[in-house]
């Protein structure tokens, strides 16, 4: 398996140009992850510097994975949720390049998101994905329990409905108590 480094991002021209690729490259594979085909430059950038911004005010993480200088992967940890909500976060934004697909950069990734969520106290995480050609073998294989499906959730990329599937994990304290 290649070697590659996951590392917090920072909002940096670089850095958001990176993501923006691989953004726009997610989209136009027909990844759903709340964009649609053809997604402008402009939107991708915008959408990152939004986030990257938010990471910076500590709102949420986002960890990109490495190879060598290049960005192959990413995932964001998001942790500004509503005042009855501090014990959860959720996993957003999972995107690996084509090029590096079926490597473990996901699965490398969601463990740095899960580890970071436990560091900063939580007990639970949560993410969705969709139902065509989502993530959900991912997932559980990571652990995550699935709720429910939720029919007609959104646009594919490239048009038609697709359903979200909803995850839960226990994580830290809370999956120790459980066990």
């Amino acid at each position: 398996m290649p070697q590659f480094a996951i590392t917090p991002l920072e909002d940096a021209p670089e850095i958001c140009s990176a993501l923006s690729e691989l953004l726009i490259e997610t989209v136009a594979s027909g990844g759903s992850v709340s964009f649609m085909h053809p997604l402008s430059r402009d939107d991708a950038e915008a959408f990152w510097q939004d986030s990257l911004g938010a990471a910076a005010r500590g709102e949420r993480i986002v960890l990109g994975a490495f190879d060598g200088n290049d960005l192959i992967g990413t995932v964001t940890l998001l942790l500004k949720l509503p005042p009855n909500q501090p014990h959860r976060a959720e996993i957003a934004k999972m995107m690996t390049r084509l090029s590096h697909r079926h490597r473990g950069v996901a699965t490398a990734l969601l463990r740095a998101a899960e580890q970071l969520a436990i560091a900063h106290g939580r007990t639970l995480l949560v993410l969705d994905t969709a139902v065509d050609e989502g993530a959900a073998p991912l997932y559980e294989r990571s652990g995550f329990q699935l709720s429910g499906i939720i029919p007609d959730y959104a646009l594919k990329p490239h048009g038609g409905l697709t359903g979200t599937m909803i995850y839960w994990k226990r994580i830290g304290a809370a999956a120790a108590a459980a066990t």
